[in-house]
């Protein structure tokens, strides 16, 4: 399945629409084949200019995913455009929808305890019969993740999706992803929060505006706000940056910034 690349900020982003990563996921449970999945956000495009091991995981991806509106719209105005804006949220519903029909098997990695537990709940009340293969919450400790990727690989199971945050589920797929036998590896974030209703998603009028960012921060302001401001002054600088000198490619293990191409 023929697609292209944008070259923004650095990252070679895949310019697909939903459709097209599910039709890819597909293809790679059929042929038993990896397909690790990125999401970048303004946040990450921020943090992984200075972020080493986040920037190398997501170097890694097989699929690198628009996850924020924000950088759609910068791909249009930079004129290297993105169809479309693709939640990892969404692919993850989208996912577990094709293993419910398919009769896949999928694998939880992520949350609170009680909140994996919840998870699970909704995930069998939605997709009847749908098999985890194995759950796992996300406070493990580094000592305890060669244990937890062990029972993934012998879970056997088709999917994996990653319920923690950044960038410790990217450094999880990085060090791990290779050796799980799992076709499909997904990073979901706050994803396992959503959908075992812990926290509210945006109304999907502020999800097309781009503005879910808004609607987190009126839940939790005095958490969020500093972040916000921070992160998206800096992508808008990024981004006025990138309209004059766009940015040479990241290569991995690379310690440096990119340099603005000649």
């Amino acid at each position: 399945m023929p697609h292209h690349r944008q070259l923004l900020y650095g990252m070679y982003m895949d310019a697909v629409r939903m459709e097209d990563v599910i039709d890819r996921c597909h293809a790679a449970l059929a042929t038993r084949s990896r397909m690790l999945l990125g999401v970048l956000n303004a946040a990450k495009i921020v943090k992984l200019r200075n972020d080493t091991l986040l920037r190398n995981s997501l170097l890694e991806c097989d699929l690198l995913l628009a996850d924020g509106q924000s950088i759609v719209w910068a791909s249009k105005l930079l004129r290297r455009p993105l169809p479309e804006r693709i939640a990892g949220i969404d692919v993850f519903d989208r996912l577990l929808g094709l293993a419910h029909q398919e009769g896949r098997t999928v694998a939880l990695l992520g949350a609170q305890p009680d909140v994996l537990c919840r998870l699970e709940e909704v995930i069998r009340t939605r997709f009847p019969g749908l098999k985890i293969a194995c759950s796992h919450h996300g406070y493990f400790t580094p000592d305890e993740a060669d244990q937890v990727a062990g029972a993934i690989r012998a879970s056997g199971a088709d999917m994996l999706f990653i319920g923690m945050t950044s960038p410790k589920k990217e450094i999880f797929l990085a060090t791990y992803g290779p050796t799980l036998n799992v076709p499909v590896l997904h990073g979901v974030g706050g994803s396992f929060d959503i959908m075992a209703g812990l926290t509210k998603r945006a109304p999907l009028a502020w999800q097309r505006a781009g503005m879910e960012w808004a609607y987190r921060l009126l839940q939790e302001p005095r958490r969020l706000w500093w972040r916000y401001l921070a992160t998206n002054t800096s992508f808008i600088r990024l981004t006025a940056r990138e309209m004059i000198r766009p940015s040479r490619a990241f290569e991995p293990d690379s310690p440096a910034k990119p340099t603005a191409a000649e």
